[in-house]
């Protein structure tokens, strides 16, 4: 008998997770996608923020005068996909960081920090060799309500 009911269990959880609607977030605050991509899905409570980096929204220009104002951009825009979601940054639960330089790190991690609270999203940082739009920074998160 009990392992029936524990079969039951599993099959109504998996129906109510399996079943909860697909959502598309996409502020107006953020810039538009560059590609055939969402800016971010939310599903089960947990939202799958593509990668982000540094577009100016209103004017749909890239924001790279500085590396700083670089990461600034990313993290702004980030933050209106959580808004739009209705989360904020203690809801992040990882990050990745793509940047075309790893001499950036420490200035990086800087400007992150200064969004996040402890404790911090699990990370990574990778150096790769192109960003989109010539960019030095992109920035991916997956956040849960």
């Amino acid at each position: 008998m009990k392992q029936y009911l524990f079969l039951l269990i599993i099959i109504v959880s998996s129906i109510l997770i399996t079943g909860q609607e697909l959502k598309v977030i996409s502020p107006p605050e953020a810039p538009k996608p560059i590609g055939p991509y969402s800016h971010a899905l939310m599903k089960n409570n947990m939202l799958f923020v593509s990668g982000q980096i540094a577009i100016d929204p209103q004017t749909g220009a890239a924001d790279t005068l500085t590396i700083e104002a670089e990461v600034h951009r990313v993290m702004s825009n980030i933050h209106s996909i959580l808004a739009e979601a209705g989360l904020d940054w203690s809801n992040i639960m990882k990050t990745t960081i793509f940047t075309t330089d790893l001499n950036n790190f420490n200035i990086i991690n800087t400007i992150y920090s200064s969004y996040l609270k402890e404790p911090y999203p699990a990370r990574e940082t990778v150096q790769v060799a192109a960003l989109p739009k010539k960019m030095h920074v992109e920035i991916s998160v997956t956040a849960m309500k």
